[in-house]
């Protein structure tokens, strides 16, 4: 039977997966759904001021995540950074709650359930190879 932990590891690398693989509107619908917040917006092109400094923004008022260019919008770390911000805005005052170093954390979280899977996946294989 599964576990709490391995099914929260489950979704962190299917997050991932979805991202990597260009479906990140679908992994931030699953991400919004999981913690019950409303599914912020999507945009390629970051705001004025913003696009000599960061890969990707948060606008709490208009709960915009904004990344930089197409290429962006499949990097799992920069997704999932500014999804944090999004989980950490109070739906009250629309403004940041939550420092860049735990969206962060929250990010690599996510990245580390992705490669462990990712390594054990590959020393499965690596082990039916030299078996033949």
């Amino acid at each position: 039977m599964p576990t709490q932990n391995s099914i929260e590891n489950d979704f962190k690398i299917a997050i991932v997966h979805l991202i990597l693989n260009k479906q990140t509107e679908q992994a931030i619908e699953l991400l919004a759904k999981k913690y019950n917040v409303e599914t912020p917006k999507l945009k390629v092109g970051l705001p004025k001021g913003h696009t000599r400094n960061a890969y990707g923004t948060y606008d709490a008022r208009d709960q915009i995540i904004s990344v930089l260019n197409s290429d962006i919008f499949s990097n799992p770390f920069v997704v999932i950074h500014e999804f944090y911000h999004h989980l950490r805005c109070k739906n009250v005052d629309k403004q940041h709650r939550g420092t860049e170093k735990n969206a962060d954390k929250f990010a690599v979280d996510y990245l580390r359930a992705y490669e462990t899977a990712a390594k054990s996946s590959t020393q499965t294989s690596e082990k039916k190879l030299n078996a033949n």
